[in-house]
This record gives C-alpha cells, structure tokens and sequence, in this order.
C-alpha cells in the first residue's frame, strides 16, 4: 500500500514555474492522506486565480500515479493567508535589490494584446513619446524576452552601464529610459532561446535590479498570449493596470478577450482598449480604407468591460520611423487624445502583487 510519505516525496517533483521551488518545499502540500485506493489532500495556492494551477494539478496526479495507476486522486484547493504569502516570499532571508528600494514609480501600465502582429509594441513606444511630451518621467521595460523590438523603433545601441546601484537602463534622445534585452545582447540578431523560468527571471530583473530613479510613467511592453511573461509581470510587478491593443480582425478580438480575462482574474485593471490599423487613409483623394474590414473595437470594448480610447491607422510614415528609430520624430497626433485619457482613467493606486 502506498504511504503519505510516498505520496509527499512524489509531489516534490512537482515544481512552481513562478516561484522555481517544488509544491512540497513551498508549503502547498497540506493534510495528505491514504485510505484504500484514495489519496487525498490540500493544496494551497498564492491564489485561486493562478492560471497555472490547472497545470501543476496535472503534473500532481501523474506522479502519484506513477506509484500506483488505479489510485483515485482527491485535491481540494485553497488559498494561502496574506501573511503565508508573506512567509512564502521572504523565505530566502535576503531583502528587496537596491535598486528596487531607491526607484520611485508613480505609475505602471502593462500594454498587452495577446496576439501578435497587432502592432503592440508601437502603442507602447507611442504612449511613451506621447506622455514625455507631456513633461512626464517616463520609462519602457521591453517584457518581450524574444521578440524584443523598442531599442530598434527608439535608435537605440549602446549597452546599459552598470553602477552600485544597478544597471542603468539606455536613455532616448528626449530622455526616454529603456532596458530590453536587446541591448545586452552581442548583436540585435542574436535569438535568444530561453524557456520560460528564464524569461521570467529576466522580466524580474528589469524591475528590480534597474536603477530607473523616479518616474512618473513605466511602460512594459508585453509580448503576445497568456503565457509566463504576461504572468510574471502581473504577478511579481505592482500595477495600474492594463492598455489592451487589437485590430479589426475577428480574429484578434476574440485572443485580446482571452488577454482580458486573464488580467480580470488576476485582478489588474484594465484601463481601455485602443484599436491599431483600424484603416488606411487613401494619399490621393483621403478616403478611409477599411484594410481589415469594419470596425468591431466598440463590441469587443464592450464585452472586456474597458473604454474604447480611440482607433489608429495604418501609417506608413509611422513605420518608415520605427525603421529608422526615429519614433519620438513621429507627430502622432491620433495617439495624443488616448494618451490624455488613459492618464485621466488610470488609478492611483497600484494593484499589490502575488509575489513580492
């Protein structure tokens, strides 16, 4: 007959990919129990929402049965007390980076589509301008491990610099502070072909061990889908909340309505949604070319329950400056109103993380 000692020593092959430790090691295994051919117990997550949980109880079940394959496996969930959580996090004795404690950021916003070619990453680069030349201190984390694309859009090639404090992310011609990986990279066609702990331990770092000073603004460029990215970020990073980008494919409606639940359930709010390559304006005559087909931002705006801030065109002046690194020389003048309403929307106080 199988034992609860068994049992434990298997759900210690079953690892946290957020926190890199095994379930058993965490705290997470409670009230293990054996009686004929049931095993039973209690697993106590950070939070009900994880969207990895599903996951990891998976993984738990194959390894029990790995022991034995006809037993039934009971597991009730539960959630871990905030001073749990607390425990949980500062286990490793050691204290917050320097750089993390002397940074002083008003205001984080994650931009986020969930699929790609939406044109994401230019919303951001493009929120960021619009909010400098509102006078605001602002800062872009690229979370896009690998498809990093804002030192390209910014003119950006210099390696950061490292100080006693941390390393110093690059700085944009209007004093626009950035850190992606592609600047630490030899060449910016080096690939960089990491699974996912890595990515999220990257993404970590660009918060904490980047001596960003005070800003008024970061934007964190996200990278397509619901994956460990867009979940390290949610979970380990204080927010605002959350910039949605679609198109007017059905298509990319219905993956950024998957993006959107997944920062509901995370409780991140979502700030608005702004339509990108919502048309092409004819050079010749100025009529307005619905490339995509019509419109279905409002409709998709609302069922994510957020504001239609506004719909961008495609613009071939824009890309000729993401080309040339030249964005902040882009006039934008579309971005501007969305820009002033999403600092209206936006509030004050940040969502508390997961994972501290």
């Amino acid at each position: 007959m199988v034992t609860v000692q068994q049992v434990t020593d298997a759900l210690r092959n079953v690892m946290d990919p957020e926190l890199g430790k095994n379930i058993v090691e965490l705290g997470m295994v409670r009230d293990v129990t054996v009686a004929e051919e049931q095993v039973s117990f209690t697993f106590a997550l950070t939070t009900l929402a994880c969207p990895l949980r599903g996951q990891m109880i998976e993984q738990a079940k194959a390894e029990i049965a790995k022991l034995d394959p006809h037993l039934d496996v009971d597991i009730q969930l539960t959630e871990m007390t905030d001073e749990e959580k607390q425990r949980l996090t500062q286990g490793s004795g050691t204290e917050k980076p320097l750089a993390e404690r002397m940074n002083d950021i008003a205001h984080t916003v994650a931009v986020m589509s969930g699929k790609g070619g939406v044109g994401k990453s230019s919303v951001a680069a493009l929120l960021a301008v619009a909010l400098r030349r509102q006078g605001k201190r602002v800062g872009i984390l690229d979370a896009d491990i690998t498809g990093p694309s804002i030192p390209k859009m910014f003119g950006l090639t210099d390696r950061p610099i490292v100080s006693p404090i941390g390393l110093l992310p690059a700085e944009t011609k209007t004093g626009i502070k950035v850190m992606s990986i592609n600047l630490l990279l030899q060449s910016e066609d080096q690939a960089v072909i990491w699974r996912g702990p890595l990515i999220g331990g990257a993404i970590r770092q660009f918060w904490s061990e980047v001596f960003w000073r005070d800003l008024d603004y970061l934007i964190i460029d996200l990278p397509p889908g619901t994956s460990d990215a867009s979940l390290t970020v949610m979970q380990t990073i204080p927010l605002n909340g959350v910039l949605m980008v679609t198109s007017p494919q059905t298509l990319a409606g219905m993956v950024v309505r998957k993006a959107a639940q997944m920062a509901v359930q995370l409780n991140i709010p979502l700030l608005g949604l702004v339509e990108n390559m919502s048309h092409a304006v004819c050079p010749k005559c100025g009529e307005e070319i619905e490339v995509f087909g019509p419109s279905k931002a409002q409709e998709t705006a609302r069922y994510i329950g957020a504001p239609l801030l506004g719909h961008l065109p495609v613009d071939p002046e824009l890309a000729r400056h993401c080309d040339a690194g030249t964005i902040e020389d882009y006039p934008a003048q579309a971005f501007k109103g969305i820009a002033q309403q999403l600092v209206t929307l936006m509030p004050e106080t940040k969502v508390k993380p997961v994972f501290q």
